[in-house]
């Protein structure tokens, strides 16, 4: 599975990393929004996979707090 790769990934990362790569993903969908609402975007199905990566990475990030706290 993908997915599973990915989550394993950036369980590895630390916070500054995954807040960063966090920026980037919204960067990417305001782009992709951006694309598909000037009728340029070919892959619409890219912008469900950044949402649900931002998603993955919001979720990493967020058990990583709660178990430092």
């Amino acid at each position: 599975m993908k997915s599973k790769k990915y989550v394993e990934e950036l369980q590895g990362k630390s916070a500054a990393e995954l807040n960063a790569a966090l920026v980037d993903a919204k960067k990417e969908l305001f782009n992709l929004r951006f694309q598909n609402a000037t009728n340029q975007l070919d892959n619409t199905g890219r912008i469900k996979e950044v949402r649900r990566n931002i998603a993955r990475i919001s979720t990493v990030l967020a058990t990583l707090e709660n178990s430092a706290n």
